[in-house]
Parts: C-alpha cells; sequence; structure tokens
C-alpha cells in the first residue's frame, strides 16, 4: 500500500491533469498509464541488461542505434525517460508527441499480438508542453519517493490508489485484487515452465504478471536456458480475456514491461459463446466480476446447462471447469454466498466441483481485504478438474489478518496469516490431525455432501467457549454499597468547602 507522502504526490498530479483540462478520470488514468509504461520501458530495457549479462546471454536494447519513426531516423537513446526528461518544456513535448508517443504505439513487431491490437487507437492527449513538463517532474517524485518506500510494485499500487478515484469503479468492477492476494495465489498454485494460464476476466493482469514473475524467480534456468521453454514463455503460456479496452491496452503495457514479449490478451466476453476455449489451460488464477450486467441471451448454452443463473460468479465457476484440461488447477476469488447460497444453481456448482472434480482447499478472508473498494467477505477457492470426482478432504484456513489493518487507511500490521496459509496448503499431510478448534483443519467430503455442499468455514468450525466465572450478586452488591458510600463521604467533603 501507498504511504501519505506518495499519495499526497499523486494527489497533487491528478490536480495538474484536472487544472489542464484533462476531466475525465478514465482519461486521467489512461495518460498516466501511458507515461508511467514509457518510464518503466526504460528502467525494464536497464533491468534486463543486467540480467542477461549475468546470464551471459546476449541483449538487444530496444533503444539501440537508429529507430525509424515515420520517415524518420533518430537515435534511439533520444527516446529514453531518463535522457528527454532533462529537455526544456517545448522540446520534450515535440519529443513526446512526435517521437516517443508513435514509438511506443509501434513498439511490437508482431502487428496481431495483444500489444498492437490495443495500442492502436491509443491517443496521446496532454495538450500543451508546460504540463507535460509539470507531469514529467511529478512522476519524477513519485518515482524517487517510492524506490525511498522499496515498493515492490510501484504501478499497480499507483494504479490501485488511482481506482479508488474512480466513482465508475464499483460499476465496471474495475478493482484491482490486492497484490499480496495475488501473490499469496500463485506461491499456492506453484506454476511451472509447461503451464498454460489463463484469467478470464484478467482487468490489467495482475495474476499473470505476477505468475511470470514466480516463474522467472523460480525456474529462471529451467526457462531461460531451453529455447522451447523460453518460447512458450513470452508467447503461448499466458492468456488474458476482458472486456474494456482501457483495461486490455494496460493489461498489455503491464504485461510487456515486465518482460513477457506477447501474451494472448484479447478482447472477449469470456461468458458468452464467443468463448469457445476447452479444455485449453492446466492452470486459471482469477477474480471474476462479482455483478454487473448480463446479457442472459448471449451466456453460453453449455454453462446454462451446468448452472442455470444469471449470477456471473456462479457461471466463471462454470467456465473455469469447462477451459481446464483434465488434471488442470484453478485458485479463484469468490463472494461469500458462493460458499454457502441455499439456490439451485448455488448447490449444482459446488456440488459439481466437490463430486466430479477435487477440491481442495477454501480459504475465507475477512471483508476488509478488498477496502476501500468493498467490504464483501470472500473466499479463495482451489480446485482440479478430473471430471471423474477425487474429492477426500477439503482443507479450510479461517484468514483472520493479511498484514494490513481492516479498516478503509489498510495500513501495515504485524498479525499476517498468508505465510502460514502458503506453507500449510503445501503439507496438507500435517493438517490431519488439527482440532476443529484451529484455524485450518480438514473436513471429509461425506460431511460437505450431508450438509448439501454447504462450504462455509463457520458450517465446521467449532468454537471452544471458555467459561468465565463472575462474582456472585452479593458481592456485587457490597462493592455497589461502597462506592456509594465512597460517593457520599467525597459529596460531604465537597460541602465542608462552600
Amino acid at each position: 500500500m501507498l504511504e501519505n507522502e506518495l499519495k499526497n504526490k499523486i494527489n497533487s498530479l491528478w490536480e495538474i491533469f484536472w487544472t489542464g483540462g484533462i476531466t475525465n478520470p478514465l482519461d486521467v488514468v489512461e495518460q498516466m498509464t501511458y507515461l508511467m509504461f514509457i518510464h518503466d520501458l526504460d528502467a525494464s530495457d536497464n533491468q534486463r541488461a543486467k540480467e542477461s549479462a549475468m546470464l551471459g546471454l546476449p541483449h538487444k536494447s530496444i533503444f539501440d542505434a537508429e529507430v525509424t519513426i515515420g520517415e524518420r531516423s533518430i537515435p534511439g537513446n533520444q527516446l529514453k525517460w531518463s535522457v528527454f526528461h532533462d529537455f526544456p518544456a517545448a522540446q520534450m513535448y515535440t519529443v513526446m508527441q512526435e517521437w516517443v508517443f508513435p514509438f511506443i504505439k509501434g513498439l511490437h513487431s508482431d502487428k496481431d499480438s495483444a500489444y498492437a491490437k490495443y495500442m492502436g487507437d491509443a491517443i496521446f492527449k496532454i495538450p500543451t508542453p508546460l504540463m507535460l513538463d509539470k507531469i514529467v517532474t511529478a512522476m519524477d517524485g513519485i518515482y524517487e519517493e517510492s524506490r525511498q518506500a522499496q515498493s515492490a510494485d510501484v504501478r499497480g499500487d499507483i494504479y490501485e490508489y488511482l481506482l479508488s478515484k474512480l466513482s465508475t469503479a464499483g460499476v465496471n468492477g474495475q478493482f484491482r485484487t490486492p497484490r499480496h492476494i495475488i501473490k499469496m495465489m500463485v506461491e499456492m498454485m506453484a506454476p511451472q515452465p509447461d503451464d498454460i494460464i489463463c484469467d478470464p476476466a484478467c482487468g490489467t493482469g495482475g495474476f499473470l504478471v505476477e505468475a511470470g514473475t514466480y516463474l522467472k524467480t523460480e525456474h529462471k534456468a529451467d526457462i531461460f536456458f531451453d529455447r522451447a521453454k523460453k518460447d512458450h514463455y513470452m508467447n503461448h503460456m499466458f492468456h488474458g480475456y476482458d472486456m474494456d479496452r482501457t483495461m486490455l491496452r494496460i493489461g498489455a503495457m503491464n504485461m510487456m514491461t515486465h518482460g513477457i514479449d506477447n501474451p494472448a490478451i484479447e478482447y472477449r466476453d469470456s461468458l458468452s459463446d464467443q468463448n469457445t476455449d476447452r479444455e485449453a489451460y492446466s492452470l486459471i488464477l482469477a477474480n471474476p466480476p462479482f455483478k454487473g450486467s448480463l446479457d442472459a441471451d448471449i451466456v453460453s448454452a453449455d454453462l446454462l446447462k451446468l448452472c442455470k443463473t444469471k449470477k456471473t460468479e456462479l457461471l466463471f465457476l462454470a467456465l473455469f471447469l469447462r477451459m481446464l484440461k483434465v488434471g488442470g488447477r484453478c485458485a479463484c476469488i469468490v463472494p461469500d454466498g458462493v460458499l454457502f447460497g441455499s439456490s439451485t444453481a448455488h448447490k449444482a456448482i459446488r456440488k459439481e466441483i466437490v463430486e466430479n472434480n477435487r477440491l481442495e482447499a477454501v480459504i475465507s478472508m475477512p471483508s476488509g481485504v478488498f477496502k476501500p473498494y468493498a467490504g464483501v467477505s470472500t473466499a479463495v477457492l482451489v480446485f482440479t478438474k478430473t471430471g471423474h470426482g477425487g474429492t477426500d478432504n477439503v482443507w479450510f484456513y479461517d484468514m483472520k489478518a493479511d498484514g494490513l489493518s481492516l479498516d478503509d487507511k489498510r495500513t501495515e500490521t504485524k498479525e499476517n496469516d498468508i505465510p502460514d496459509i502458503v506453507q500449510r496448503f503445501h503439507h496438507l499431510a500435517e493438517e490431519q490431525n488439527r482440532a476443529r478448534t484451529e484455524q485450518s483443519f480438514l473436513v471429509p467430503k461425506a460431511e460437505i455432501a450431508a450438509n448439501g455442499y454447504d462450504l462455509s468455514i463457520n458450517k465446521y468450525k467449532q468454537v471452544e467457549y471458555v467459561p468465565v466465572e463472575y462474582p456472585s450478586t452479593a458481592e456485587i452488591m457490597a462493592d455497589l454499597h461502597e462506592l456509594e458510600m465512597d460517593i457520599t463521604a467525597g459529596l460531604a467533603e465537597l460541602e465542608g468547602m462552600l
């Protein structure tokens, strides 16, 4: 989360846009994202050069030698943020408008790539050189402040804060899943170099970026020293769908700055007939929208066969089962209502996951995890598609703290269950003997089936009541009389002073 000083700097930057005439909040977010992308291109190119040198691999900078923009050839280093940010305002504006922006729009040589598709209609909207100069100076200050704060994902944290300013965010479902929750889910699923990963409601690509970062950290040698696996990582591993072109554009930029050259990020209504994916992915990581408009007429018929409903959270669970290969795994966030809802559709999807596939874990999260955007209680479901059952015991965990306060401020706290969750999930054999009064425990499938496939943790958790001894009525009355005598004596003393 952002420190107050960083928030103040972002608020000042927002004001520069506002007073300069860019008053649509989504336009502000989009223009700031372009500028963050341009800044990060420079930083990530330098980082990749260092990594390649360490690994003994060749590296060709995107800023090397001459770059052709239209009919002109210019020195590539003139397009680097670290160079042009020192130019006078008028020169910087010319460089940005005529060179840098056309350069980032045409950055990907593959014209069918996600990046090329969604950057094609990108527009540079900053109207004056003075305004651009103020914005660039303010952004330098933001990045310097974030370096001092040692923030791991500056772009993500800044974007999360910007979304809190969008009055339309709650309707459009554009809530960024907190990065530490994404990281927890990725670490639980531990992606492998041969996985094919999908997020059917990808937004800005947070799950895909974190999965890529995990693989780069845990399997660097396996991926980057093997030509076929590196090609798979760069071009075929990551898939994301969304219905908002702005989100897709930001997602494509986000993936590219994290070193993934050509992810399959597409404009698609995942729940409609236009999504024909079946048994295509080995891992799905997602936080699908819990609400929002849904045109029932275009929902894929085979999803409605499994789960006849208009509730998007239930339809997405049916979709995940359809999209996963046999043996494929899923970790997804669902609202609490999915766990205990009593409608036919609720029960049908829970029964399908428990009886016909393998439900592995239900992690109940506190309602403050998504604040300040929403106070909804949520849970993480982890399951594997088998098509023929396999659920023996389901692991339940009652998360009480995520390392941040559960109010709107979300300040850091010492209490954090996330490391414990990841550690216990990877050692489920050790959970066998845990009592139902503990924070985590296993529940046999038969018991879940007997409870109508209810997956709420409170159905199975046992509360340990500690007897409390209170003083007798006579003792309480004696104490009251003593207090009354003290008060009377005090009043008498006060009257004597008058």
